[in-house]
Parts: C-alpha cells; sequence; structure tokens
C-alpha cells in the first residue's frame, strides 16, 4: 500500500496541510519543521503525485531549457554542458525538474516551447543564447510566457536575462594582447547573427582603435563556435602576405581547431602566434601549449538563469525584480599568449 500524505503527517507531528506547504517550499513553515516533514518523506519512502499537485497548486514545478541545435551537435561544445550542469544545480535545489527540448531552426524552437508552454507540461523556459531578431525570444515576450534569456536581445532589452558584459571583455582579452606589444591582432568571431559575437567584435574593434592600432578585414574570420571554424581560419590566415601575431578567438572549442591547425602548417604557439580565447573552458587549460581564456562564470550563468527564472514564477506580481544579471569575467593567463614580439628597429 503506498504512504499517503495523511501518513507523512501523522509521523511528522504535523497536519496534512503542513506537509502540502513544505513540498510547495512555503517559506511560512520554518526550517526545523520542513526538515523534519523531509526526513519523514524519506523514511517513509513518500514521493507526492505531481499531477494532482499541479492540478492544485497550477504549477507543474518544471522548467525548459530550450536548445538552439540538435542536442548532438550542440553537446560537441562543453560550454552548453557547464551551462546546463549549473540551470540544473540550482533547480534542483529550488524543487524543480528540468526538461531539455531542442531545434534544428528557430521555427523548431517556437514549436518545442510553445508545446511545452500552452501544454502546462513546464511552468518557464531558458534559452541558452541570443541571436539578432530572435523570433523566439519575440513568441515568449509576445505570449507573457515566462522565460529568462542568457545572453542579450537587442529588441527587448526590458527582458530578465544573464549575461556576461561580452564588450568589456573581448575589449581586456584585446588589451592583454596590446599590452605585450602586438599591433597585428587578429579576430575569429562566431556567427554574425549571434549577440555575443557582435559584442565581443566590438570589444575587440574599440580596443584597436584607442590604441591606434589598424584595423584589417582580411584579418577578421567569422564561423560557428566549432573546432573546425578554427581549423579552416588557420589556412586563411598563415597564408596572407602580412598576416596577425596574435589572435582574439571567440571560443576554446574554436581555438582547439587553431592549435590543431597552426600544428598541421608547422607553426608554433605562441612563437609564431599568440591566442587569446573565451570560456575557459577546461580543453584550455589541458591543450598544447595551455591557452589563455576569459574566464565567463559558465556555471553561473546557468545557476543564475536558473534562479532568476523560478523566483519570477514562484513570486509572480508580487515584487519587481531585477532584470539583468550581469556575470563577472576574468582573464586566466597561460603560454599561449606569453610572447611579445620582436620590435622594429
Amino acid at each position: 500500500m503506498s504512504v499517503t500524505i495523511k501518513d507523512v503527517a501523522k509521523k511528522a507531528g504535523v497536519s496534512p496541510s503542513t506537509v502540502s506547504r513544505v513540498l510547495s517550499n512555503n517559506t511560512r513553515i520554518s526550517r526545523e519543521t520542513s526538515q523534519r516533514v523531509r526526513d519523514v518523506m524519506e523514511e517513509l519512502g513518500y514521493h507526492p503525485n505531481i499531477m494532482a499537485k499541479s492540478l492544485v497548486s497550477r504549477t507543474t514545478e518544471s522548467i525548459c531549457v530550450i536548445l538552439p541545435k540538435p542536442a548532438e551537435e550542440l553537446f560537441l561544445n562543453m560550454f552548453f554542458m557547464e551551462l546546463i550542469r549549473g540551470i540544473v544545480t540550482q533547480a534542483n535545489r529550488s524543487g524543480y525538474d528540468v526538461l531539455i527540448s531542442s531545434g534544428g531552426s528557430e521555427q523548431e524552437e517556437i514549436e518545442a516551447v510553445s508545446r511545452l508552454l500552452k501544454g502546462k507540461r513546464v511552468d518557464g523556459a531558458i534559452l541558452l543564447y541570443s541571436r539578432k531578431d530572435d523570433q523566439v525570444v519575440e513568441f515568449l515576450k509576445n505570449n507573457q510566457f515566462p522565460f529568462v534569456l542568457v545572453g542579450r536581445s537587442e529588441k527587448f532589452p526590458d527582458i530578465l536575462s544573464v549575461d556576461n558584459d561580452n564588450v568589456q571583455a573581448a575589449y581586456d582579452a584585446a588589451k592583454h594582447l596590446i599590452s605585450l606589444g602586438h599591433q597585428r591582432i587578429g579576430f575569429v568571431s562566431g556567427p554574425p547573427n549571434h549577440i555575443v559575437s557582435r559584442d565581443r567584435m566590438k570589444g575587440y574593434v574599440t580596443a584597436l582603435e584607442e590604441a591606434g592600432l589598424e584595423k584589417r578585414k582580411e584579418w577578421i574570420v567569422e564561423g560557428e563556435f566549432l573546432q573546425e571554424s578554427g581549423y579552416r581560419a588557420m589556412s586563411f590566415f598563415m597564408n596572407l602576405p602580412e598576416r596577425p601575431t596574435p589572435l582574439v578567438v571567440v571560443d576554446d572549442l574554436v581555438s582547439l581547431g587553431v592549435l590543431r591547425g597552426l600544428y598541421e602548417l608547422g607553426y608554433k604557439v605562441p612563437e609564431d602566434l599568440c591566442i587569446v580565447s573565451f570560456n575557459n573552458l577546461s580543453i584550455a587549460e589541458l591543450s598544447t601549449p595551455p591557452v589563455s581564456s576569459m574566464d565567463i562564470g559558465i556555471y553561473n550563468l546557468g545557476y543564475t538563469a536558473s534562479q532568476a527564472l523560478i523566483q519570477s514564477i514562484q513570486h509572480e506580481g508580487e515584487r519587481q525584480f531585477q532584470k539583468r544579471h550581469i556575470i563577472p569575467h576574468r582573464l586566466v593567463i597561460r603560454e599561449s599568449s606569453l610572447y611579445s614580439p620582436p620590435k622594429k628597429p
């Protein structure tokens, strides 16, 4: 015979309504009482009926993460794994489950989020990055669904979002190379329709302009957040009559492709080309040589996004929330950028 809420209440010495409040994380219940009830639930092996609970509370205590690409492609980049780790950790601590859905196009993403939210299968959604004229953001905004964006929306600056100051981060990366005496600085960027690519490009350009350095079109290559993009970029860069001496690379996975391309072409890092990348994934530290990388607090991005969304769901209409959360960044300097070019006589 299955354990009921009344069995838990009797064993814990509280009323069934108190057990219900503990299950819904009601802040009026003391920490001591809440812990006692949860201990009894674990002892008796009690699991609440989620469907019945959602009918009463009108919540599912579930959120969804919408992947912007098919999972098999997206998870090649450990950035998203670390981001989701932060999301899931915080959601579990808040008593929420996490569903993951993906789409191969913006329309498929809209269909996925519409199915989950209109079908009352989740209470809100997390979008993992933003694009210029993002139709998914517009759909969620217009339909007044609870959601948080990991990134920044140009069209809807007032939405709930968690991000880095990517302009400043790229500026800092370029300034590090400038401080070492480099003057011909290249940039391996991401997709031009992604806001993060545009912001990091802006920071790179600003640093060069402030230093009075030349910015050439051929010193900038755009691609995807994939190793192959960095690999292909090297065939182009290293055949230029006057090539850059360092590169700012938009992502650690892309920088891995840069290293592979340089190795196959017979060039050494940092002697022939210095590299500064972004995200500070484990592959940056384990690469040969270790890659200088901008730590953007990926886990904290996910954790804060989950926390902000759940708070907005639980306290909807009660009070005003901070809409934009900025996670700080720091440059981790390693061997790949520790080289100064010879000074001209």
